[in-house]
């Protein structure tokens, strides 16, 4: 497990707002390391031990699926707090995900 990535994802994650979603791809681009969306996804296995906490249920794949709803407790948590902040999720898809994605690289300067 590469920590300081893992903490780069994390930092990245933290900023994303309320009501809003990015994609592991985007987080991976924002940290200049664009083919590597799968370590993001890693990293965000371990987002239950982030401190302090990060709002990991923000973080889908770049179609707007919840393929990380299993490591939630249970799944459909992720569902839950997606829609508590005014997600529209259907069929564990994020809905207008163009409207609602976050771009890491647009929105916050990191480097």
């Amino acid at each position: 497990m590469d920590q300081n990535f893992y903490e780069q994802v994390f930092e990245v994650v933290r900023l994303i707002p309320k009501g809003r979603v990015t994609s592991y791809g985007a987080i991976a681009k924002s940290l200049g390391a664009g083919g590597s969306s799968r370590m993001v996804g890693y990293a965000m296995r371990h987002a239950d031990q982030a401190q302090p906490s990060i709002p990991a249920h923000r973080v889908v794949n770049s179609s707007g699926l919840l393929t990380g709803k299993f490591h939630f407790n249970p799944p459909e948590r992720m569902v839950e707090l997606l829609e508590r902040e005014g997600v529209v999720v259907k069929k564990d898809k994020v809905q207008n995900f163009k409207t609602v994605f976050w771009n890491p690289l647009t929105e916050i300067d990191i480097l």
